[in-house]
């Protein structure tokens, strides 16, 4: 929270109005001298405190006060989606028949279902959390100091808050919607009052980030219900048509925590000899995703057109990312040979010679994962 105890050491004290320099205006007033301020620079912080409005010094002053102060915690920043990365919400009629058992007969539903299913009536939708959620915060929270950033509607995040954090132990104030952004349909870093390099966003969506995407951590889209499949034109059918879930052993959110702890051990490594305030996040987490692809060496045949670079293909930067190292002849010391048809002379090659013969999905898998995922599991076809 923003108090008096973030206020300039000089707060308070009897000065000329015209020395104050305004450090954050509140319904018209300087915080600071009380003095009526017409200017309307600065930052927004409504989700915070009502018409809060900070200027960019104090900004980075009470970033700077905060990092120091986490740090001496060992703590990082932690900015959480919501809507396919901690849960998945539908409009009530846009229920389908497969799925009404959902809302018509709750009594029946298995303990684990019933437990993180909600019936909204007030807002017309339905909410299913997550497997895995509440431990993924719980443990995330000793590492992270943790915010909610939505592109939904204020009453929306609040109340999706309120499900995922009953006691109000994780977030507090920190939930910031569609309204609190300074840039419209995109999310930035300019409304959280956290130091960039100490900044890590798990997201299903990685364009809505702008110049932040270093930052984030791609999450495995949650699709509940069968309206999310919809919205994002996937033919499948949903977990609920198909009464089924994620694992909470092996999901999303119990894969990413063991990232979030491996790159939280990395950053406070005392064997690093470079100054705590000094280190990035953003390094840590191109390290560890370089560590997914180790000792695999790549052929593409079938999947980058002729006319494009090689390098500048989005499989080949993804794979590049998490580490891979590429060959254009499949010779000894190739690994993977990645095609869409398994009839190229690269792929028939791959199979005589006992390479792993894989389909790009392969690729993606991993990133989400952050593991290489079986080969088998993703076959070329003919």
């Amino acid at each position: 929270m923003y108090d008096k105890s973030d206020l300039p050491p000089c707060a308070g004290a009897s000065l000329p109005l015209d020395v104050c320099k305004h450090p954050g205006v509140m319904g018209g007033m300087c915080i600071r001298c009380g003095q009526k301020v017409e200017d309307e620079s600065g930052v927004a912080f409504g989700y915070i405190h009502k018409n809060l409005r900070l200027a960019d010094d104090e900004v980075a002053r009470l970033r700077d006060k905060d990092l120091k102060n986490l740090l001496r915690h060992k703590k990082l920043y932690l900015v959480l989606d919501l809507d396919h990365t901690l849960l998945n919400s539908t409009r009530l009629p846009d229920i389908s028949p497969e799925e009404s058992y959902l809302k018509d007969q709750r009594e029946v539903l298995p303990d684990a279902l019933r437990s993180s299913l909600f019936k909204l009536d007030w807002i017309h939708m339905m909410t299913k959390l997550r497997p895995f959620v509440h431990t993924f915060l719980k443990e995330a929270s000793s590492l992270f100091e943790m915010y909610i950033y939505t592109m939904g509607e204020r009453p929306y995040a609040l109340e999706m808050a309120s499900l995922l954090d009953p006691g109000g132990i994780y977030f507090h104030s920190r939930v910031i919607a569609q309204s609190d952004s300074t840039r419209r349909h995109q999310k930035g870093l300019d409304v959280v009052l956290g130091q960039e390099s100490a900044v890590l966003i798990l997201d299903d969506t990685e364009v809505v980030w702008g110049k932040h995407r270093e930052n984030v951590i791609l999450m495995d889209r949650y699709h509940f219900f069968t309206s999310s499949c919809r919205q994002f034109g996937l033919k499948c059918k949903s977990l609920s048509e198909l009464r089924s879930d994620e694992n909470e052993a092996e999901g999303a959110l119990a894969s990413v925590l063991k990232v979030l702890q491996r790159i939280h051990s990395l950053f406070f490594d005392p064997e690093r000899g470079d100054n705590i305030i000094e280190r990035d996040v953003r390094q840590v987490l191109k390290t560890v995703r370089k560590e997914i692809m180790r000792g695999c060496k790549i052929v593409f045949t079938g999947v980058i057109p002729i006319q494009c670079q090689p390098e500048n293909h989005h499989y080949w930067k993804l794979a590049e990312q998490l580490g891979a190292t590429f060959s254009t002849e499949v010779d000894q010391s190739v690994t993977h040979v990645v095609s869409m048809n398994d009839k190229t002379e690269k792929s028939r090659q791959a199979v005589r010679e006992g390479k792993f013969l894989v389909h790009p999905r392969w690729i993606e898998a991993a990133n989400y994962l952050w593991r290489k995922p079986p080969e088998e599991n993703f076959p070329v076809s003919s």
